[in-house]
């Protein structure tokens, strides 16, 4: 059975998928396969509700390969490949990228920690979504939003990272090369993660900041399509704390601040079939708060609550002005384990935006039936069924 000190998903993945070998040389095959059916109101122009396969809500499917080799005094060559893909139609996560998720090798050792380059996970990453945020950056737009302004850069190319364990203290750091001519700092990211725990209490602050070029495919964010302004700045910090109860109930928090001057944010926060805005903002700034809990009703029986609260200002409006929004959203989970690798799990979810917030939920429609670029009914409610296989 997951134990509930580690973010449910994540924490079964590590424990069933990806436990660390015993013999000297060893190569593991790892993975998930997760799919639901999820009903969601208002998923479409005109309020249309919807029923659709989709993955769940807190791990996208995907398989693995990771590798260790003993170098003797405490020493070790690593390396991990990571896929990401769509259990419910088979394509890759992210086109065209094989190994969306990780690709990495390196050296780790006992005492000192790990260092690794490749293709890997921002240590914001790392944090929030193996610890501290009771949904472990979920899925959908619903428990997953006050991440949409950051999701395209919780994966970094061109990466350095070094992640090592002091006493009560852990360290995570890393440093993507932008791999710009004549522009070392175009397309660069550099973040940095603290841990410190103390008995049942564990707190946590973190900060990334990435500079966006126009043309970003072979910088540390991989993108073809980049920022507006070359080498525009995203940046974002986070504290968050959780605390163990008892063995069986552990509490969470946090706050996430984001700004954004390459005025991606804007789109980036919207839904499928939201109207279509005129730019994006040079300065958006949110500061997103959320409470959750962990809470293993019995050996099978694991839930999760999670309710997030987000304002934003300088934030683009419909008409093309900028002003302020919020948005809040809140989430139960329910997962029934089986075995320690296959559970099955429902989660309902509720969302609901205004002011600058409005305009990333579908819009409208007119007489016809046809999308407009009006603003439509803004909230969500998703129910969800599934099941949930590691290897």
């Amino acid at each position: 059975m997951k134990n509930i000190f580690i973010s449910s998903a994540t924490g079964a993945l590590l424990a069933a998928a990806a436990a660390p070998a015993f013999a000297q040389s060893s190569v593991t095959l790892y993975g998930i396969v997760d799919e639901a059916i999820r009903y969601q109101t208002n998923a479409g122009p005109g309020g249309h509700d919807q029923v659709a396969m989709t993955s769940g809500p807190e791990t996208h499917s995907r398989w693995g390969l990771r590798g260790s080799e003993d170098l003797g005094g405490g020493w070790a060559a690593v390396f991990r490949l990571e896929n990401g893909f769509e259990a419910f139609n088979g394509q890759l996560h992210v086109p065209d990228t094989l190994f969306s998720r990780q690709a990495y090798v390196g050296l780790s050792n006992d005492k000192w920690g790990a260092l690794t380059f490749g293709r890997q996970y921002a240590p914001v990453y790392d944090t929030l979504g193996d610890v501290f945020d009771p949904l472990t950056v979920g899925n959908y737009w619903q428990n997953s939003w006050m991440y949409n302004g950051i999701g395209n850069y919780l994966e970094v190319n061109n990466a350095v990272k070094y992640k090592g364990s002091f006493d009560n203290l852990a360290i995570d750091a890393l440093y993507g090369f932008s791999n710009q001519p004549g522009a070392l700092g175009i397309g660069s990211t550099y973040a940095a993660e603290l841990t410190y725990t103390f008995g049942p209490a564990m707190l946590n602050a973190g900060f990334q900041q990435v500079s966006v070029p126009t043309s970003a495919t072979t910088s540390s964010v991989g993108t073809s399509v980049g920022s507006p302004i070359n080498g525009g700045k995203t940046n974002f910090l986070h504290i968050s704390g959780a605390y163990q109860i008892t063995h069986d109930i552990r509490l969470l928090a946090g706050w996430l601040r984001g700004q954004d001057q390459t005025g991606l944010t804007d789109s980036n926060m919207q839904q499928a079939g939201a109207p279509a805005l005129k730019g994006g903002s040079p300065n958006r700034i949110d500061n997103t708060y959320y409470v959750g809990a962990n809470w293993q009703a019995t050996a099978p029986l694991l839930f999760t609550f999670a309710y997030y609260y987000g304002q934003t200002r300088n934030a683009e409006l419909l008409d093309g002005s900028l002003g302020r929004g919020v948005n809040q959203s809140g989430t139960v989970l329910a997962e029934y384990s089986f075995t320690k690798r296959t559970e099955v799990y429902a989660i309902t979810d509720f969302a609901r935006g205004t002011g600058a917030f409005s305009a990333d939920y579908p819009g409208g429609v007119n007489g016809a039936g046809v999308p407009t670029d009006t603003i439509g009914r803004t909230n969500n409610l998703g129910v969800a069924v599934g099941i949930r296989k590691m290897f």
